[in-house]
């Protein structure tokens, strides 16, 4: 293998350069965000000082499906560079034995003789012991770099074993004076860069969610259709207590293509439905309304790790009122709506004082603003 092109000067104090490594690692992590099943995306860098100066030698990131992990990946690619090295991971290595040794023990094998992590697995398999692990081979560990933006690109893993359901995400798109749009019309709340950035979000979450409302009104296909990430739409999921939604709908005639669940308290969906390959998920009820928090259990119990809610105005208040929303993504547009408009349960100048502002973009016209649960 050529020899690495340098990273730095060597002169570069240590601290600085696991802080901007570490940064490389998440950055890398987010390669297959949504693509590795179960398993969260983990970026792994091995960077071994040569001439004096450090160069990545080996780089991996869990591969689609979740297996092999990052580690494993980097450590091939590594090879016998990978003795004496730095591992910079995103999430503590694992330290269970299945089908194939712990990548704790792999890296010892390797002969890393450093390990720097962001954040320590809350799997109860793991939760300390990978770390333990590299300790008592005589690795040198530093755990914590960068936590808190590890933790936001791994919210979704870290819901899921915390809390047993998925993060979720509240998708707005709201007018300039605070509408999501007119009752039976559409409106163009947002331009072509922000509806661009809702597909990549979309893509980036195992699930997608609407009511029927919302199904019936607008006829939304919930893919993703940005050019090379078709294959990345989320299993779609509509809020539909009676299951009424309609066998013509976009939802129910794509299907077979792209994994399509009614939830219902209905015992059997019609046969219509099942013909075109829509799915069941039948959902405890309350007063009349499917039970939000049992759902998301559900979900979280079946693997999901992320869900995205997007639409409409009485679905994201009923997420919101029962305080399952842990991320909000408010796209501002610089529309007006004026009367008869919808107003929605979320504005910029209505979050709850239990969110902080982590990020605001600006989007031609548009604004993007994400909050996120303290």
């Amino acid at each position: 293998m050529a020899k690495a092109k340098p990273l730095s000067p060597a002169s570069e104090p240590q601290a600085a350069l696991d802080h901007r490594l570490m940064g490389a690692c998440l950055r890398y992590a987010r390669r297959h965000r949504g693509l590795t099943g179960t398993n969260p995306s983990v970026g792994t860098l091995l960077v071994q000082f040569e001439d004096g100066e450090p160069a990545i030698v080996g780089r991996g990131v869990t591969a689609k499906g979740g297996r092999p992990h990052a580690e494993r990946q980097a450590i091939e690619e590594a090879g016998n560079r990978a003795r004496g090295a730095t591992a910079y991971v995103s999430l503590e290595p694992c330290a269970h034995h299945g089908a194939t040794p712990p990548c704790a023990q792999g890296l010892i094998d390797a002969g890393v003789k450093r390990v720097v992590t962001a954040w320590i697995d809350p799997d109860p398999r793991v939760d300390g012991k990978g770390h333990a692990m590299l300790r008592a081979a005589g690795i040198t560990v530093d755990a914590g770099l960068r936590a808190q933006e590890a933790a936001l690109d791994l919210a979704g893993y870290l819901n899921r074993k915390l809390h047993g359901r998925p993060q979720v995400t509240l998708k707005l798109a709201v007018s300039s004076d605070g509408f999501l749009g007119v009752a039976g019309k559409e409106v163009a709340i947002t331009g072509d860069i922000s509806r661009a950035l809702v597909h990549r979000l979309r893509a980036e979450h195992d699930g997608i969610l609407v009511g029927r409302t919302t199904a019936h009104t607008d006829d939304p296909e919930l893919t993703v259709r940005l050019e090379g990430l078709q294959s990345r739409s989320p299993a779609r999921f509509i809020l539909d207590t009676n299951a009424k939604l309609d066998p013509n709908s976009k939802l129910a005639q794509t299907a077979n293509s792209v994994p399509t669940t009614v939830i219902t308290a209905a015992m059997t969906l019609p046969e219509p439905l099942q013909a075109l390959g829509v799915q069941q998920l039948t959902a405890d009820s309350h007063e009349g309304r499917l039970a939000l928090p049992e759902l998301l259990e559900d979900l979280g119990a079946s693997g999901m790790s992320s869900l995205m809610v997007e639409g409409g105005a009485e679905v994201a208040r009923s997420f919101m009122e029962a305080g399952l929303v842990d991320t909000i993504a408010l796209f501002e547009g610089a529309t007006t709506v004026g009367a008869g408009g919808i107003p929605s349960p979320v504005t910029l100048d209505s979050v709850s004082d239990q969110y902080q502002n982590v990020r605001s973009l600006k989007l031609g016209d548009d604004h993007l603003h994400l909050f996120s649960r303290i």
